[in-house]
């Protein structure tokens, strides 16, 4: 599967108006991901940080894509050892969670995607806040996105980060590490 395919995937479930349609199309997209090579999942790995703008705005396909960012995460974390799931609820808590079984540490994940378009992320874009809180008893947390979109200067999300111990990785670093 390259990036087209999961994007026209993705569009295609989107069509499916029913409360069941979206919890299925994520088992979909899940199943196909989770399948994947090591070196087909770094092509996706590569792409995935970027919405495409023939996504709809605030639509079922780009909750859809978001999902798909947490699905290729959580088989990334696999592909590096740990024992990761993507979470089935949809608000208010980490949508990975994953635990290595070699050193026994556990961790909550969140992998975000923006468009190219869009300008001036703010601190709740990121969610690092909303991290802390949902490690819980988890022993760390990480939070993934585009390297290019991080604040290039001053953010409060760097102090909330080292406070609240939320790891700041792009795509990039997930890709190299793979």
């Amino acid at each position: 599967m390259n990036f087209i395919e999961l994007k026209n995937l993705i569009k295609k479930e989107s069509k499916k108006n029913d409360d069941n349609s979206f919890e299925h199309s994520g088992d979909l997209i899940q199943k196909k991901v989770f399948s994947l090579k090591r070196n087909k999942l770094i092509l996706l790995i590569k792409e995935i940080g970027t919405i495409p703008e023939d996504i709809d705005h605030d639509s079922s396909e780009e909750k859809l894509y978001s999902k798909a960012t947490d699905i290729l995460l959580a088989k990334s974390l696999q592909e590096l050892g740990i024992q990761a799931t993507v979470n089935k609820e949809r608000a208010n808590c980490a949508d990975v969670v994953g635990k290595s079984s070699i050193h026994g540490y556990s961790l909550v994940g969140d992998a975000k995607a923006f468009r190219l378009s869009r300008t001036a992320k703010n601190q709740k874009d990121f969610k690092v806040k909303s991290m802390v809180d949902w490690k819980g008893d988890h022993d760390y947390s990480v939070l993934v996105c585009p390297y290019f979109q991080y604040p290039k200067s001053n953010s409060q999300i760097y102090g909330q980060a080292l406070d609240g111990n939320v790891c700041l990785l792009s795509w990039e670093h997930i890709s190299l590490s793979l």
